[in-house]
Formats: C-alpha cells, sequence, structure tokens
C-alpha cells in the first residue's frame, strides 16, 4: 500500500474511531511508513493513532519521528505513556532522542525512568557530544574464554530476545577486557567441547568511546562490518555501534558538509520543518560576508576604469572569464574536500596533488583558451589575446585556490567543508579581474589607475 493510501486509510479509521482496525493495518505496516503517516495527521488524531498502537511498535515509531514531532507528542502524552516507550527503548536510540530534545524535557524525561533505565541513560549522556560513546548501546553478548561453544551458545539462546543483535559475540577476560570478537557462524560450527580460548585470534578493530563518532563511518566503511566494539581506554568493554547508528551519522555529516560548502549555517532540523526565521538565519550570515568579499572585485575594475575605457569589448568577455575562474575552482575544492572526508588522501599529500592539479588546469586553461579565442575572433579581434591569456591564467589560478584552501583550513583544524563554493567563487572572481585587466593594460599598451 503507498504511503498516501496508507494515509487516508488511518485518518479515516482514526476519524471513526476503529482502533482494533488501526491495530490491524498499523501491525502490516513498517514503522517508518507509520511515522512518514504520523507526521501528516494533525491535532488530537495524531496522539489517538499514536496510543492505538502497541506499545512494541510506537517504541519503534517514535525513533523515526523528527525531532520536533517527539517534542510535539511528548508534550501531549502522559508520563506513564512516555516511561513506557522510552524505558523499553533500545539505550543507543534512547540516547540520540534525548540528545536531540530540549533540556527541559530531557529532565522530564529522566525523572519518570526507572532506575536501571535512568543510570544507563546518564552514563551514555556523560560522554561528550557527537562522541562514539553517545552512538553505543550496552547491550551486547559476553561470553568468557574459559567457557566451552555449547556453553556460550547455551548462553545465546537463553538471552538471545534482550540484545539488539545476536549476529557478534565479544570475549571478556574476568577484568571486562575484550580478547576477541566472534562471529556467530563461527560458534556454530565449532565442536561444542571446544574451549573459547582455543578460539582466540585477535587483533581486534575497536572504538574508544571517546572518539569521534565520524571515526565508527570510517571504520566500518574500511573494514566491511556492520557492529564494532567499544572499549575504554585499558581497553575494557563498554558497548558496541551498530550499522544502523552509522548511517544516521553519515547523513548528518554528509548534510552538514552540504551546508557548508552552500555555505550555510548548521540547522538541527529538516528543511520542511524549518521556520523562515530559522532559514534567514542560516543564510544570512555568509551571504553578507560574499557581499563584502566581493566589493574587491568592483574596486579592481574601478582601478582599471582606464583600461576598460580604451577598449570597451574587455566588457563583453569579463563574466565569461571570471565565472570560468570559479567553476574550476569550485571543481576543484569539490574533489579535495570529498577525498579529504573519505580519507582517500591527507594533508601530508598537498605537494604531489598541488602538481597534478597545476597540470591539469593547464590543460583545462588552454582547452577554454581555444573556445573564447574562437568567440574573440568573431566578436572582438583586437582582444583575442588578452582573452586567451587570460583563460588560462584564471583557470589556473582559480583551480589552485579550490584545491590548496581545503589542506589550509584542514592544517588550521577548521573543516575542509568550510572551502565552500561560493567563498571559492568570491576569492577567483577577486582574483580573476586583477588578472584580467593586468594583462589587457600589458597587452594593449593602457596605462591603468
Amino acid at each position: 500500500m503507498s504511503q498516501d493510501k496508507l494515509k487516508d486509510e488511518i485518518a479515516g479509521l482514526v476519524e471513526h474511531q476503529q482502533w482494533d482496525e488501526i491495530r490491524r493495518v498499523s501491525r502490516d505496516s513498517p514503522p517508518a511508513e507509520l511515522a512518514d503517516v504520523l507526521s501528516e495527521i494533525e491535532g488530537t488524531e495524531r496522539v489517538l493513532f499514536f496510543r492505538s498502537m502497541a506499545k512494541e511498535q510506537a517504541r519503534e515509531v517514535f525513533s523515526h519521528l523528527s525531532r520536533t514531532l517527539r517534542e510535539e507528542l511528548l508534550q501531549e502524552l502522559t508520563d506513564e505513556e512516555m516511561r513506557g516507550v522510552l524505558a523499553d527503548m533500545d539505550p543507543d536510540d534512547r540516547t540520540r532522542i534525548l540528545t536531540e530534545l530540549p533540556g527541559p524535557v530531557v529532565q522530564r524525561l529522566l525523572n519518570i525512568l526507572p532506575p536501571g533505565e535512568l543510570d544507563e541513560a546518564r552514563q551514555l549522556l556523560g560522554y561528550p557530544e557527537e562522541s562514539v560513546g553517545r552512538l553505543m548501546t550496552p547491550d551486547y553478548f559476553m561470553i568468557r574464554p574459559d567457557w566451552t561453544v555449547g556453553r556460550s551458545l547455551e548462553h545465546i539462546r537463553r538471552r538471545g530476545t534482550e540484545y539488539e543483535t545476536v549476529n557478534t559475540v565479544y570475549i571478556v577476560d574476568g577484568t571486562g577486557k575484550l580478547l576477541d570478537v566472534l562471529a556467530l557462524r563461527r560458534l556454530l560450527m565449532s565442536d561444542p567441547e571446544t574451549p573459547i580460548r582455543d578460539l582466540v585470534r585477535g587483533p581486534v578493530i575497536q572504538l574508544n568511546a571517546t572518539d569521534d563518532r565520524e571515526a565508527a563511518v570510517t571504520a566500518m566503511s574500511r573494514y566491511d562490518l556492520s557492529v564494532l566494539p567499544v572499549v575504554d581506554d585499558a581497553g575494557h568493554m563498554l558497548g558496541i555501534v551498530t550499522y544502523d547508528d552509522v548511517m544516521d551519522v553519515a547523513e548528518e555529516e554528509v548534510t552538514e558538509d552540504f551546508h557548508k560548502m552552500a555555505p550555510i549555517g548548521l540547522m538541527k532540523v529538516g528543511l520542511k520543518e524549518a521556520g523562515i526565521a530559522l532559514l534567514w538565519r542560516a543564510r544570512v550570515g555568509w551571504l553578507l560576508v560574499l557581499v563584502f568579499m566581493n566589493i574587491f572585485s568592483g574596486a579592481g575594475i574601478q582601478f582599471f576604469e582606464d583600461t576598460l575605457a580604451a577598449t570597451l569589448s574587455l566588457a563583453f568577455f569579463l563574466p565569461l572569464l571570471i565565472d570560468s575562474g570559479g567553476n574550476a575552482g569550485s571543481q576543484a575544492a569539490t574533489l579535495m574536500v570529498r577525498a579529504l572526508a573519505t580519507g582517500d588522501v591527507r594533508a601530508r599529500d598537498w605537494m604531489r596533488l598541488l602538481a597534478k592539479e597545476v597540470a591539469v588546469a593547464l590543460a583545462l586553461g588552454l582547452t577554454m583558451a581555444l573556445g573564447v579565442a574562437a568567440i574573440a575572433a568573431i566578436r572582438a579581434p583586437e582582444v583575442l589575446v588578452v582573452v586567451s591569456i587570460t583563460m588560462v591564467c584564471v583557470v589556473l589560478v582559480g583551480s589552485l585556490i579550490g584545491t590548496l584552501l581545503p589542506f589550509v583550513l584542514t592544517r588550521f583544524g577548521l573543516d575542509p567543508a568550510t572551502a565552500s563554493a561560493p567563498l571559492i567563487t568570491s576569492l577567483a572572481d577577486i582574483a580573476g579581474v586583477l588578472i584580467y585587466f593586468s594583462i589587457a593594460t600589458w597587452v594593449l599598451g593602457v596605462a591603468a589607475g
């Protein structure tokens, strides 16, 4: 059933208060789709629909809601209903939700959690923001090296429903130190009498709880893993990070980089939920900065006004040449920022990549110079040499700015995504104006200023 049909059917059932039928329809629908339907329902019907779901399903749906809708829904639920939703939620999902909510709401929710879940929530919230500790769940299968394979499998069978994943088990010693990671398949294929210590191989790919959460994204991608153990500084097992949590982080990081490259201020909510004031604040800052940066382009044109007045045909090619430099710079910056983000290149590689970019930029500039020369031969032959030389120079300079700026930002501990397309374009525009009119003044023999 399509989402629109599901929404219409549920809205009609809610209106007629057919709760049994709503439960039947909801039971056969994925939680993510029900969360989308819930976001489309207004007013009292929304909370009635949520209350009609089975407890386990309501918990799953709640974890898929946007942060704005969660906050609105929490204001309409009773403390008992909120306790039922949060208490049985996976610890990592609960931590993510609590992190996204305003302080007063978080305090209210912590006050209604049962003691065990409260201690767990406070422990996870105690890790630095955007750290691996905030992503992990403390629910995982732990076995001892002195156990046998048979005893370990019996342990898994008894407690299998208590944990988020049963595909991987962790061998820890008496102090809780992580020794190795075992796939369930390997246990199943081993002799039941085999001691677990005989299966220990190591070393273990692991994360520290204080690592930046991007480390989890990088590790899972590099080693092709769906779950990673999390340890403290002494190597003691604390929890695990699963693929679904890391995918959420990857999406947030990519969104953040896109916003920086726009450039747009960081937004904690989606575009559909963002208000006009928030969108204005997110965009106005950089736009004002770029306005003042472009003053330098205007000043450059004014300085060379005698050159422009002497050969008015120069004005025809000005937008074409300046835009070409900015576009080349944006291309180079995009490639470099992405390569730095994925780990394809490191800061130490800048010299080798700079040499490669010079060769590529010269080839691009010469190719584009042929095109602009053909236009100048028809439109303004007197400036053919000027525009041809300028095209090569502006493409080269723009590409070098786009290549080097991400490395410079990385060197100073800043996010290379800040080397956004508008920033690169503005810098290339300023350089392009100066290059164009300097070459024109030199070739045409006009006194500047």
